[in-house]
């Protein structure tokens, strides 16, 4: 085996060592391969670019605004690898700044520490690092490898010594996967660089964004820096997710992440190829080989963390909406929606409960009753969930406010750049300070507040917003101090705002993990796993946390919604590729709110944005204050009846939901995905983002146009059977097809070769989960079809530890429906129904485990066959032509 890895490092070294890749002086570089080697906006000039030692000429045709004047050239002094040598872990190796006499980027560092670690057969990582001077690392919890893989096959890796580059190449294909040849590697105090070339141009993730799925790579910045900010596409927004993953020409696909919180841009280009910059931190790529787009996804979160497992009744309809001016207003919403029979299994309130907006509180006067309410959704199997910001109200009197008090005792608070007081900012409240979560007691700190809100009022999830962290005096209620090189770096990345601290706290403020210019975009993160520890010690249930800022490993801890999105049909339309962008960021708990929040919506538009959002993992009415109530009881009794039919569709869909959110809790696979995770070798499917599926079973293909009455969908090969007008069959060689789509229908497919959970819906997940079960079998051509059903009690948090749950796999073949069961549930979980698709004539008998069912043909050659069986015991249906 040390022979073998032997061979393997001597191979590396020749070739590292063998030849360069320099071109010589020259600017002669295609266009769509130039490097931008003067990102600042302003100012520019050809004398400075010059001075870098950078080529200058100017471009006049079609995206001259886009393609880079000022270019690295091929030869550019970068750095020189030398000292390359193999490690228990991988290689190693030192990085020597070339000499140069041209001006360089202000404090780059001389030497550097390469690292190559071989971490699994299909995840590596490259590690660039000053060796003198202890840098910023993201504080989160990663894989500890101890020692290389003894199975690199999937890969070759070749070092490029003068030059310094690296070249992984897949070796079943020959794809190289990454390439840091496409540009000088800088790396300086303030500014870190490394360009890769791409092997194809289906790039996807980068957010989090608000434009197509597919990532443009005509001259795309994509900005990361946490920021208060409405979704627009030439923003950063709330989030920051430096993950991308490509589908290669082939369907082959891999992934790459950059582990680093500091302010960054990830700029693609025609060529294709991808520019990191960042301003802070060290330079730390995880590469994922995949090959399939869901094991990419798999191998990202087995380093950033498997999403949590959610509450069952975390998967039901939500509903909340800020301008409830009353406890009591509230439950008359609450009371209109059960006697109209409209499934709702959670109630929220925005910050208008609160006393004075003040966190940990509620408005003795207005919201007198909000105890009762809460008492009352709970004896009607229903919860309960409220808004809490971050920021702390400082104005009260002290020992009247104990979340201010508390912090000031513990030292809780981040502190200015002096270090000798809580930064003040102002938020809803007023002037507020913010809790440090990087604070070791800030577990206990927030625990508390949690603690002595719910002892008053039992919540039983949290809805944490504004945790960018947003203030509404950029940088502190004093300004920012502005002479320092955290305020005013050498390079501030393109964010909104033009300045890091706008819409946000100072820089320079200082935490108990350091300061504030590193670790910003981490808070959102940071409180959620706080929140997510609180209710879990505090419940002793599974936590249910939604968060509106979010970071790799949030997926962890909750969810996220995306924000203040607009009542739009375009918005309606985008908010599909948030779904579908969150779950290959690990973060499947993700929906938007349904009809929009800001602006007044429509009946139309809000029953096709209900339908659409029952097909969220997490589904959500929410509004803003000003605008019109959105309810579904706030419409005709018409709508109403669409919304409850597209919510008893998605009550009984929900088992399947939930088994999804089982193998993505186990496996890092996602929940809601794109075409493109399912059929990479599909061109079209590459660049469908209208649509998306449930796992691999279920398509959904909603209404997104005012006035429609179709949908025209597309279809990949196979077959596809109707769910609401069951069995209607869509036999696709990988077409577009018009399907009909009245504004009473949602237009949901299963997809042949799959078997599907449901179950008989209620009003409520309480209610429902009493119902019995019914199986989908959808055949494919070959008449052959499996699938699978996770249940357990849905919110004990130990169920797989304490071997209490069921875990069944369904198979049909050769008219044979057959169950294994892995794993039992202490009560019984019965099946009462299985729908057969595809059935072209009635047959002479069924029989479960050689006994006689019931059995009727229905529309469309669907068999409705009724049983009655525990599912935590092996059966075998067979169906006698």
């Amino acid at each position: 085996m040390f022979s073998e890895k032997r061979n393997m490092w001597q191979t590396l070294i020749l070739i590292a060592f063998g030849f360069g890749f320099c071109h010589g002086n020259s600017c002669s570089i295609d266009d769509s391969e130039r490097i931008d080697c003067y990102p600042e906006t302003v100012p520019f000039v050809q004398e400075n670019c010059e001075k870098r030692g950078c080529c200058y000429k100017p471009y006049e045709g079609e995206n001259a605004d886009n393609i880079p004047w000022c270019y690295y050239p091929s030869d550019y002094p970068s750095y020189q690898l030398s000292q390359l040598k193999q490690t228990s872990q991988g290689f190693s190796g030192k990085l020597m700044q070339m000499s140069s006499t041209h001006q360089r980027i202000e404090n780059e560092i001389n030497e550097l520490d390469l690292g190559l670690y071989l971490e699994t057969p299909t995840r590596l990582r490259i590690k660039i690092s000053d060796p003198h001077n202890s840098r910023y690392e993201v504080p989160i919890e990663t894989p500890a490898v101890k020692n290389a893989t003894m199975d690199p096959t999937l890969y070759s890796v070749f070092f490029q010594s003068s030059q310094f580059g690296i070249t992984l190449k897949r070796q079943s294909s020959g794809n190289v996967i990454f390439n840091s040849s496409a540009g000088p590697l800088i790396f300086a105090d303030q500014f870190l660089q490394l360009s890769t070339f791409l092997p194809s141009k289906n790039i996807y993730g980068l957010g989090e964004r608000h434009e197509q799925a597919l990532v443009s790579t005509n001259w795309k910045r994509i900005v990361f820096w946490n920021r208060d900010q409405g979704p627009d596409s030439n923003a950063n927004l709330y989030g920051s997710h430096p993950f991308y993953m490509c589908i290669e020409e082939d369907g082959n696909a891999h992934g790459v992440f950059l582990l680093n919180s500091n302010a960054m841009e990830a700029e693609l280009q025609p060529a294709p190829a991808l520019t990191w910059r960042t301003i802070g931190g060290i330079l730390d790529f995880y590469v994922f080989l995949g090959p399939t787009p869901e094991a990419v996804i798999e191998q990202y979160t087995m380093v950033v963390g498997r999403p949590v497992m959610p509450p069952y009744w975390s998967l039901g309809f939500h509903l909340c909406r800020w301008g409830y001016e009353t406890s009591n207003h509230t439950w008359d919403i609450v009371s209109k929606m059960r006697a109209a029979k409209i499934p709702q299994d959670v109630q929220w309130n925005d910050i208008d409960y609160m006393t004075s907006k003040r966190d940990f509180t509620y408005d003795k006067a207005n919201f007198d009753t909000l105890p009762q309410m809460v008492n009352d959704l709970h004896n009607n199997g229903q919860h309960y969930v409220m808004i809490i910001d971050p920021g702390v109200s400082n104005q009260e009197a002290t020992g009247t406010y104990p979340p201010y008090d508390d912090g000031l005792a513990m030292s809780i608070f981040i502190q200015d750049s002096t270090g000798t007081k809580p930064i003040e900012g102002r938020v809803w409240p007023g002037k507020t300070v913010f809790p440090d979560f990087t604070h070791p007691h800030s577990g206990a700190y927030w625990q508390k507040q949690l603690q002595s809100y719910h002892d008053q009022v039992p919540f039983d999830g949290v809805w944490i917003d504004m945790n960018e962290p947003s203030n509404f005096a950029d940088g502190s209620t004093a300004g920012c101090h502005g002479n320092s090189t955290l305020d005013n770096p050498p390079y501030v990345p393109d964010v909104t705002g033009a300045k890091l601290s706008a819409r946000t706290l100072c820089v320079d403020s200082k935490q108990y993990a350091g300061v504030h210019y590193n670790l910003h975009s981490l808070y959102g993160m940071l409180e959620m796993k706080a929140t997510s520890e609180a209710l879990v010690n505090i419940r002793g249930q599974r936590s249910f946390v939604i968060s509106r800022s979010t970071f790799p490993s949030a997926g962890k801890y909750g969810g996220h919604w995306n924000g203040d999105i607009l009542s739009t049909w375009e918005d309606l339309q985008q908010s599909i590729v948030s779904v579908i962008n969150f779950n290959l960021f690990g973060i499947p708990l993700i929906g938007a709110d349904i009809c929009g929040f800001t602006k007044n919506t429509n009946e139309e538009l809000c029953i096709r944005w209900m339908q659409l959002g029952a097909f969220y993992p997490f589904m959500r009415n929410h509004n803003d204050i000003l605008m019109r109530p959105q309810a579904p009881i706030d419409f005709s009794t018409d709508a109403q009846n669409y919304m409850r039919d597209v919510l008893s569709m998605r009550y009984m869909l929900l088992p399947h939901l939930y088994t999804l959110f089982y193998a993505a809790s186990v496996n890092g696979t996602t929940v809601a995905r794109g075409l493109f995770s399912e059929f990479p070798t599909d061109k079209t499917a590459l660049i469908v983002d209208q649509q998306f599926m449930w796992g691999q079973g279920l398509l959904i293909s909603p209404v997104l146009q005012k006035g429609a009455n179709s949908v025209h969908a597309y279809f990949p090969n196979g077959l596809w059977y109707e769910c609401m007008d069951f069995g209607t069959t869509i036999d696709s060689s990988g077409s577009w097809f018009d399907v009909n789509a009245p504004i009473n229908q949602t237009v949901v497919h299963f997809r042949g070769g799959f078997v599907v959970p449901g179950q008989y819906p209620a009003v409520n997940t309480q209610k429902s989960r009493m119902n019995p079960l019914i199986l989908f079998v959808a055949p494919d051509r070959s008449g052959n079809a499996a699938g699978s059903l996770y249940w357990d009690d849905g919110i004990s948090l130990d169920s797989a530890k304490e071997s209490n749950f069921l875990l069944a796999t369904f198979r049909y073949s050769q008219n044979t429906l057959t169950s294994e069961v892995a794993a039992t549930f202490k009560e019984s979980v019965k099946l009462g129904t299985v729908f057969l698709f595809n059935v072209k004539t009635k047959p002479r008998d069924v029989t479960l485990n050689g006994v006689s069912l019931q059995f009727r043909m229905i529309e469309n050659n669907a068999l409705d066959i009724e049983l009655s069986v525990d599912v935590n015991k092996p059966f075998v249906i067979k169906v006698l032509p």
